[in-house]
Formats: structure tokens, sequence, C-alpha cells
């Protein structure tokens, strides 16, 4: 007579045994959520508002590399994707559109 319910408990147990392995990984779901929330969200937004600045570079912007080297732009090559940076008087260094950290007023 027992042998007659074992397909039906066996068929609950496994019902419960794919709700528990859900409740199992909900922690790990959970914070990988608020990992995402504090730190890649928010270093992808400033990623994007840095892309932006440096596509609106132009001359005469007064701006910080990544090296620590303050300077005006003097000059664009669009071709080379580079800047023409015065950094000084008869001191002009050619640099990567990529190394500007940011631009000053």
């Amino acid at each position: 007579m027992v042998w007659a319910f074992l397909p039906v408990i066996l068929q609950a147990s496994q019902g419960s045994q794919r709700g528990s392995t859900f409740f199992a990984l909900l922690p790990f779901i959970l914070i990988f959520l608020i990992i995402w929330f504090l730190m890649i969200r928010p270093q992808s937004k400033k990623q994007k508002e840095l892309q932006k600045m440096i596509a609106s570079l132009k001359k005469g912007d007064k701006v910080v590399t990544v090296g620590g080297i303050y300077g005006t732009i003097v000059g664009i090559k669009e071709k080379d994707n580079t800047l023409i940076l015065k950094v000084d008087d008869n001191v002009k260094l050619e640099i990567a559109r990529s190394s500007i950290a940011r631009k000053l007023g």
C-alpha cells in the first residue's frame, strides 16, 4: 500500500528541491544586484561622462592629463586622434585624446 504513494511522495520532494534551490541562490542574486547598483552602474555612468567630455574638446580648452600635466589645447589632429597641448611658452606636447583626465573651467 505504501508503494502506491511512492511516486506522489517522490514528485512532491522534487518540487520542493526546485524551490529550495531558488532560495539558496537568492542571496547570491541579491549580492550581485547590490554590487551592480553600488559599483558597476556608477562607474559606467562616469565613463560615459568622460567620453562625452573628451569628444567635446576644442581649441582653447584648459585641461589636465592623466599624468598631471596642465595645459591648453592649441591644436587637434582628428586623423590621429591626438591633441597639441601648450604647456608653457615654446613648449608643446602631442598627446592622445584619451589621456585627458578632466577639463578645467
